[in-house]
């Protein structure tokens, strides 16, 4: 694998074309989810969602970049995931209908010109419980110091590090068998970025990378209410907590410039 040192490829390094076009698809992945903010209430299914979803991502030239995205046999059918209340990510859009106090998480993705964008929100429901108010704040917020801790001299667990301390000191959990992931041709691309520190046994699955410009990260808290453990529905897709507590998930895509990260997602 060609390296820019010993831990980063430097495929992981975009040029400035590369970022235009990325940027270009997280444009239209931001303003799909800022879109549907005004759909989420009570009676809409999330099929519908789905369907707005992908009419203006396709209006716009893009293509939904989750619609046939295979994991060995398995193929996504949908153009969002679209997980509610305990279901934490890769939901299945289908005929369920939102319920006053359900907090629902859109996972959106684009491919345009070759190059992905990736952002998540959870919106919710209606009214909903000033307990559920505080998982989506601190959830966005655990985003937020991850993004902060993209700078010069950081690295990956810097990020990890972030989000686990903010999750946990406010009494929540995160997932653990999912993670952030750079970006670019590929939906999934070095680095992946954990949202918790790894143990030492682990440390070899996730790189501690250090920043570089030009580096295009997606990060990504997955936050639960309860304990962190998870089960999969039988559709193989969906992505519940076990403890049947409701989880948020707040996603945006960045670019390392000047040191810093930028957000491509902001909404």
């Amino acid at each position: 694998m060609n390296m820019v040192n010993n831990r980063i490829p430097r495929s992981a390094i975009k040029s400035s074309e590369e970022i235009k076009l990325i940027a270009e698809s997280c444009r239209i992945v931001a303003d799909t989810l800022v879109l549907l903010k005004d759909y989420v209430k009570p009676g809409v299914t999330t099929l519908e969602l789905d369907m707005i979803a992908e009419d203006y991502i396709r209006s716009k030239d893009g293509e939904p970049a989750f619609k046939g995205y295979q994991v060995g046999k398995l193929v996504f059918p949908s153009s969002l995931c679209i997980s509610v209340n305990e279901e934490i990510i890769h939901g299945i859009p289908g005929n369920r209908k939102l319920i006053n106090g359900d907090i629902v998480s859109l996972d959106c993705g684009v491919l345009k010109n070759a190059y992905y964008g990736d952002s998540a929100v959870t919106y919710g429901v209606g009214e909903i419980s000033e307990e559920d108010r505080r998982l989506m704040e601190v959830t966005e917020k655990s985003l937020e110091f991850g993004i902060e801790a993209v700078k010069e001299g950081n690295s990956v667990y810097d990020i990890s590090r972030a989000v686990q301390s903010y999750v946990e000191q406010n009494g929540f959990s995160l997932t653990r068998e999912y993670c952030g992931h750079g970006l670019g041709k590929n939906l999934h691309e070095f680095p992946a970025i954990p949202n918790y520190v790894p143990a030492l046994l682990y440390r070899k699955q996730f790189p501690n990378a250090k920043f570089v410009n030009n580096m295009v990260m997606a990060i990504e808290p997955m936050v639960h209410a309860g304990k962190k453990d998870i089960s999969i529905s039988s559709d193989k897709w969906t992505v519940l907590t076990r403890d049947g507590s409701k989880a948020a998930h707040f996603e945006h895509s960045v670019v390392v410039h000047d040191k810093k990260a930028i957000v491509l997602t902001n909404r």
